[in-house]
């Protein structure tokens, strides 16, 4: 039997609402992130301050969410990077860095969720790739090679920044399960969504839906909307249908 889940992407623009130019105020994602009522959510560019309460931690705690972190630079406010939420324990992280430039520091979270370091969860690959349409075609080229995109139940979420049909979107959507029915929804601008920046991909799992949660809430806490997606991951081999 597939056992069906529900995963997220959101890129919280270091809390800073809409513009970027509001003070950082994370209960807003919180809002957002509870009224998506995700098993998993990745989050990009979320800001840790050097001083003063943790929001990311702050979050997780009152969502009741475990919760993982990399770094991926430093902001003048604080560490800028990616997160993994989620319902289920988080084990076997680890970070791939897929800057290849001097000019955009990128990286992808990896870890599984649901199982343990040897496996038997869903892997989950959190990411938020290049501007650059050369630089982001060979961080695809990495991501896919990853050993938890190799094997196992997979899945790939993040702000993929393809704003355009390029080499690494047509690899990702060539080689990794996709929602075939529907074209990508756009996700970004939050007020007027006409580019779809953020995307959801899987392995060994079938991506059943997928829609923008472009509530009220969500149209203000950050320039991104969250991208939902019900994916049914498929027995693993040897386990029964």
């Amino acid at each position: 039997m597939h056992r069906e889940m529900r995963v997220a992407t959101y890129n919280v623009h270091r809390w800073s609402g809409l513009n970027g130019r509001s003070r950082p105020d994370a209960a807003r994602a919180a809002f957002v992130i509870s009224e998506l009522d995700a098993d998993v959510v990745a989050l990009q560019e979320v800001l840790r301050p050097f001083t003063g309460e943790d929001p990311l931690e702050m979050l997780s705690d009152a969502l009741g969410l475990h919760l993982a972190f990399a770094v991926t630079r430093q902001h003048k406010l604080g560490q800028l990077g990616n997160a993994i939420l989620s319902r289920l324990p988080i084990s076997g992280l680890s970070v791939l860095d897929i800057s290849y430039s001097r000019i955009e520091r990128r990286g992808a979270l990896c870890a599984q969720v649901g199982g343990d370091a040897e496996g038997g969860g869903l892997s989950v690959i959190a990411t938020h790739l290049s501007l650059v349409d050369r630089t982001r075609h060979r961080q695809v080229q990495s991501l896919l090679e990853h050993p938890q995109l190799a094997t196992g139940a997979a899945v790939l979420l993040g702000d993929m920044n393809a704003w355009r049909r390029c080499k690494a979107s047509r690899e990702l959507d060539s080689t990794l399960e996709q929602h075939h029915n529907r074209a990508w929804p756009a996700s970004f601008p939050a007020l007027r969504p006409v580019l779809a920046l953020d995307r959801i991909y899987a392995r060994g799992a079938d991506v059943v839906d997928v829609a923008t949660h472009a509530t009220a809430a969500a149209r203000r806490a950050s320039d991104h909307l969250p991208v939902v997606a019900r994916i049914a991951v498929k027995p693993a081999t040897g386990d029964p249908a």
